[in-house]
């Protein structure tokens, strides 16, 4: 089965572009230059997916052979959940990527985003056999919070879509063993939490557990920790992604064309 998908766009496309659909595709340039900055990134592979507003199931990608400093709002590539480009593009879409983010995406309603990367310490934990240690600030805030799925191979195979879709549920934070970490909200800034809260629980998991044993955090701390912390805060959601999105701005605005 190939690695990439056609970048030619069957009979049925797309109506003319939406100020919404822009909209969307000037904030998803955004996180990929977010995600640049970080360091999130793995070469020209990994996926952030984010809905197209409007009654279709159409989701934009980035387009496959770019780096993520190199993605722009105009070079995403709109697709349906079949795969078929819906607006004219020239470059293709990673298979891997689409059968991941379609089956959520095509699944759970409020899957406007979805979330996906390949970063050192995520891909540890993801290869440890006891996976997320909660026992960290981030860590304890994803207590129970948290679903695995487990590896079949590189992702390209639509029968898997099933059994992921099966072990992530209702979670928004999934660890895909041997593989990496995925994240999905409501909205982008929501996504982006969750991706960046686990992230960070994997940094301190990774650095903590190298130089001793962790300090075991009590179930009655968890409960509290849950209650009054995470990442599901719409208005610190959006906060913390729009500081990031001023930071990109004055760095390189070219993500906007």
């Amino acid at each position: 089965m190939p690695l990439v998908m056609s970048n030619e766009p069957r009979a049925a496309t797309a109506g003319p572009m939406t100020e919404a659909e822009q909209a969307a595709r000037v904030q998803l340039a955004a996180a990929y230059r977010v995600f640049d900055h970080l360091g999130w990134t793995e070469m020209i592979f990994n996926h952030i997916t984010l809905r197209v507003p409007g009654p279709e199931r159409h989701f934009l990608i980035n387009p496959f052979g770019l780096h993520y400093r190199e993605v722009t709002a105009s070079n995403l590539v709109a697709v349906d959940l079949e795969g078929n480009p819906v607006r004219p593009s020239e470059y293709p879409i990673n298979r891997a990527g689409f059968v991941i983010h379609s089956a959520i995406h095509r699944a759970v309603n409020e899957a406007h985003c979805v979330m996906h990367t390949h970063t050192t310490t995520g891909m540890s934990v993801a290869c440890l056999q006891s996976g997320l240690a909660h026992d960290s600030f981030y860590g304890a805030q994803l207590k129970a919070r948290v679903a695995y799925h487990d590896f079949e191979g590189v992702t390209v195979n639509p029968d898997e879509q099933s059994r992921l879709l099966a072990n992530v549920g209702d979670k928004k934070a999934v660890i895909l063993r041997n593989h990496g970490l995925l994240t999905w909200g409501r909205t982008l800034p929501e996504a982006f939490m969750w991706l960046w809260t686990l992230q960070r629980a994997c940094d301190i998991q990774i650095t903590a557990s190298s130089a001793g044993e962790m300090i075991p955090i009590s179930e009655k701390v968890f409960e509290q920790t849950v209650q009054e912390a995470g990442p599901d805060e719409p208005a610190v959601c959006e906060a913390v992604f729009a500081s990031l999105v001023r930071m990109i701005e004055a760095k390189d605005p070219s993500y906007r064309q």
